[in-house]
């Protein structure tokens, strides 16, 4: 049996979850995985974070392990800077459920968990390119999935009238990001036992 390799890291802002690409993309200067660490040759993020999107990225050598994380229903928390600051009303209809395009069709898309933020959370400073505050006001809300479609936050909240100006992921399952420093790696290597614990996962 093969043993596999898991790590967890904490993506900066501007870099793609995916380790490497072709030359087109290489000529327009893109930034990847690969300049965090010496990752093994058969690495593969489980799910992804958009290039503007920062905070916990799982990876793995494990396809299976990946196929499985990405279908199993895990609870995913993320914190959201709003531009604008968001009222009952809208927090209302987040909770109720939006309709959101995905790929040409309507999706009805609903929170597991949404709150509202009284309070800034503590977060490396946000990149200067993320131009935050510069119309209105930002305020910050906490969302919970348990599924992940193409950039479903950033749509949730545009179709309330609060567009998402800066988005991190701060847990998958009971693994948080707490403890990592922006772009550092820390390896898992007990990562199935932590999501699933005994459950069989065949």
């Amino acid at each position: 049996m093969k043993n596999h390799t898991h790590f967890k890291i904490f993506k900066p802002f501007g870099i793609l979850s995916q380790m490497t690409s072709g030359e087109e993309r290489q000529l327009r200067k893109k930034r990847f995985l690969t300049e965090l660490y010496d990752f093994p040759q058969e690495i593969m993020p489980i799910g992804r974070l958009d290039e503007k999107s920062e905070g916990l990225l799982l990876m793995t050598t494990d396809g299976k392990l990946t196929d499985y994380i990405n279908n199993a229903g895990i609870e995913k928390e993320y914190w959201v800077q709003l531009d604008g600051i968001i009222d009952q009303k809208a927090l209302e209809k987040l909770e109720a459920g939006v309709t959101i395009g995905i790929f040409g069709k309507n999706y009805m898309a609903k929170p597991y968990i949404i709150e509202k933020m009284e309070e800034a959370p503590t977060l490396p400073e946000a990149s200067p390119k993320l131009r935050i505050g510069l119309h209105r006001p930002t305020s910050w809300i906490k969302i919970v999935l348990t599924e992940g479609k193409f950039r479903q936050i950033r749509k949730m909240t545009a179709a309330v009238g609060y567009p998402t100006v800066r988005l991190v992921r701060v847990r998958v399952g009971p693994i948080a990001i707490k403890g990592l420093k922006e772009g550092s790696v820390q390896e898992l290597p007990d990562l199935p036992t932590l999501l699933f614990g005994g459950e069989s996962r065949k």
